[in-house]
């Protein structure tokens, strides 16, 4: 049996004002626009499946399963969640923290149309 423990205690996640599991500043704060379709899906599935402080243990392969993504989409997009600050994750357990004061945006360049722009941008070329 795993043993929970908080990984971060002063990011407890709460619930202020309505109940919610995603408090109203991850869309207006602009949180959302900062994820990618697969650091979203990861993130969303983290939450439902938290406990009270945030915490879950569900294994790659488990999450990979559900989520239908394969294992090099996974890790981006846990990566990626940690980049942001918005997870924690020691090897076996995660934590959703308490949002930040504000999100850590993606390049313009890879928001605005992904891979296409990722390899023009990486041959130094410009959009036509």
């Amino acid at each position: 049996m795993i043993r929970k423990k908080i990984l971060q205690p002063k990011r407890l996640r709460r619930i202020d004002g309505g109940f919610s599991f995603i408090p109203h500043r991850f869309v207006t704060d602009g949180f959302l626009s900062a994820l990618s379709q697969k650091e979203l899906l990861l993130y969303f599935f983290l939450v439902l499946a938290s406990d009270r402080h945030g915490l879950s243990f569900y294994s790659y392969d488990v999450i990979c399963s559900l989520l239908e993504i394969c294992v090099d989409d996974y890790i981006m997009a846990r990566d990626g969640l940690i980049k942001r600050d918005l997870i924690a994750f020691d090897g076996t357990l995660f934590q959703v923290l308490d949002l930040p004061q504000s999100p850590v945006k993606r390049p313009a360049s890879i928001q605005s149309d992904g891979v296409a722009a990722l390899v023009r941008h990486s041959l130094g070329e410009k959009r036509w």
